[in-house]
């Protein structure tokens, strides 16, 4: 972590603690240091904590089942419930715990705001009353936990980067790279090659913007659906496409497109960024070669109808 790093903890409100830092890592290495448990474990918590998770199913409407473990032995069971996940941007989650035997409630919005090539990242707990939020400051010393946990993240994220799955792949097309691009443009378009054979695509929506839906669902041939659930982050024309998804089994991808022309031809290039290992990143190769088989196939049929 550079030294010119910085990071604040504030009061916003009389039911809130607020905690920024910033980060020398994109937004998708940082949001995936929280997509994992096995990530989380290494560096949530205040210095001298660890943490034992019991269930981890990191989807909206799924949660994190943990006991967070003091350095003088005392056990803190938590419960997370993810209430919205965006992927490299956004993810809200409430928490109930104890503090005296009376059940504790907050709800926290993380936001991951891109800097070039680093990422701001705030964390807002909102309490339901002043008076909670007074005794998890004197309790436990929240200001200054929130404080160290984010530094203890921002040490992790080298391990994230050399643990986090990977795609690349490259693929000539023999057509101009405006009709590439436009080949992602329209749902009638892409429903045409983007799911790999044999799977089809169900219930399309694109709106290629930045800040732009994509959804769609995957279907077997058997009727076994997998939804994907994304937004378009960067979008410039005939050039770079990326977007931040969520896929089944609560799998984070984080996936760049590049196109560039050569002699009216386009060279294509694919990065994929995961979460964590899982059945979609072991058939993620495969898919992909499927994928781009099929877009090959389908621009002549774009040329001419152009």
């Amino acid at each position: 972590m550079n030294q010119d790093n910085r990071q604040t903890a504030t009061y916003t409100a009389d039911r809130e603690i607020v905690t920024t830092r910033i980060f020398d890592a994109p937004p998708e290495r940082v949001f995936a240091a929280w997509s994992s448990a096995a990530h989380l474990e290494r560096w949530w918590g205040p210095r001298g904590f660890t943490t034992t998770t019991h269930s981890f199913d990191f989807r909206v409407g799924g949660g994190w089942d943990l006991t967070m473990h003091g350095p003088d032995g005392t056990d803190y069971r938590n419960r997370l419930t993810y209430e919205e996940i965006v992927p490299g941007q956004r993810i809200v989650y409430s928490l109930k715990g104890g503090i005296d035997g009376v059940p504790a409630h907050s709800v926290s919005t993380v936001t991951f705001l891109a800097l070039g090539e680093r990422t701001s990242l705030t964390m807002r707990m909102v309490f339901r009353s002043a008076a909670q939020r007074d005794a998890v400051v004197a309790k436990y010393d929240a200001v200054e936990g929130g404080k160290q946990t984010l530094a203890r993240l921002g040490e992790q994220l080298g391990v994230v980067a050399r643990e986090q799955p990977e795609l690349r792949m490259s693929r000539v097309f023999d057509a101009p790279r405006r009709l590439v691009f436009a080949a992602w443009s329209t749902p009638e378009y892409l429903s045409r090659w983007f799911t790999p054979a044999p799977l089809t695509t169900e219930n399309c929506e694109v709106d290629l913007r930045t800040g732009g839906v994509f959804r769609l669902v995957m279907r077997t041939p058997d009727g076994l659906e997998f939804p994907m659930d994304a937004r378009f982050t960067v979008v410039v024309p005939e050039e770079r496409i990326e977007f931040a998804a969520q896929v089944h089994g609560g799998l984070s991808v984080y996936t760049r497109v590049s196109m560039r022309e050569h002699e009216g031809k386009t060279i294509l290039d694919v990065q994929q960024l995961y979460s964590h290992e899982g059945d979609a990143t072991r058939g993620a190769h495969e898919g992909w070669t499927s994928t781009l088989e099929q877009l090959a196939a389908f621009l002549p049929v774009l040329v001419a109808s152009r």
